[in-house]
């Protein structure tokens, strides 16, 4: 569904993406990995369309993303971002609700009321629907905004896209996992997702693929047994990590002292 074909990127007279390609489709879950500073989220963003790359191009359903209509592309494609920050206050409900914007004056803004009911259900935060936004901790924040992203592509023509940029950073085991079931369940309803994610087990546990960035450069795209190789990750990070029975991984990070 979006393509970043051979892609470049430039900030600050430095590349941050070198030549990169990357495809997302519908009903998968691609997790990106990498170290920090490696180009995850300049990645994300450049699909997003936040960004615009200085060779190569991103394609959405074969159109340059640059072609489409912001609000066409609005109802096809959902971002939720690090950190948001609101400068009024709004209810929780309130921020869900701003999803539902690009639907204004259409056939679809019938469904604002449920879509915004469902999207908070799906997200955990229905109970704070009434709670000040500025008041709740750094992971219902999170959970809000994802429920604001479901709230935006709900009613999309065909399959929609979902980008996450480190959805889990905020939020502790129990609301990580709920969010990662969530994440696969929405895959398997047709929706190409994409997630950022720095722990390793968390992209072996949702993803279907799994794309590695190093330096700003794909080092590895591919099935999670492939992308998550021991040794790949060990020349990436610099630390070796060791298989564990159940699947997952643990880096062995030396002797303390």
């Amino acid at each position: 569904m979006i393509a970043a074909e051979a892609i470049t990127l430039r900030a600050g007279g430095r590349a941050l993406l070198h030549d990169v390609s990357l495809v997302l489709r519908g009903g998968e879950v691609l997790a990106v990995i990498g170290p920090n500073g490696a180009g995850k989220s300049t990645l994300l963003r450049a699909l997003a369309g936040d960004l615009a790359v200085a060779a190569g191009a991103v394609r959405m359903e074969g159109r340059l993303l640059r072609a489409w209509r912001p609000l066409d592309l609005a109802r096809r494609r959902a971002v939720v971002s690090q950190h948001v920050a609101l400068g009024f206050p709004m209810r929780a409900m309130d921020v869900a609700a701003l999803g539902r914007l690009p639907w204004h004056a259409t056939a679809q803004a019938a469904r604002d009321e449920a879509a915004v009911a469902m999207a908070m259900e799906q997200a955990g935060v229905a109970h704070l629907a009434a709670r000040a936004y500025a008041t709740l901790s750094g992971g219902e924040r999170q959970r809000v905004q994802v429920a604001r992203a479901l709230a935006q592509i709900d009613g999309a023509a065909a399959p929609a896209v979902l980008l996450l940029d480190e959805p889990t950073a905020s939020l502790d085991a129990g609301h990580r996992g709920q969010l990662l079931r969530l994440l696969r369940r929405l895959a398997q309803q047709g929706v190409a997702v994409l997630a950022v994610l720095h722990d390793l087990n968390e992209a072996a546990f949702v993803a279907d693929r799994v794309a590695l960035l190093v330096d700003g450069r794909l080092a590895a795209d591919g099935r999670v047994a492939e992308a998550l190789d021991p040794a790949l990750l060990q020349a990436a990070y610099g630390v070796p990590f060791r298989p564990l029975p159940g699947g997952g991984l643990l880096p062995e990070f030396g002797a303390v002292g």
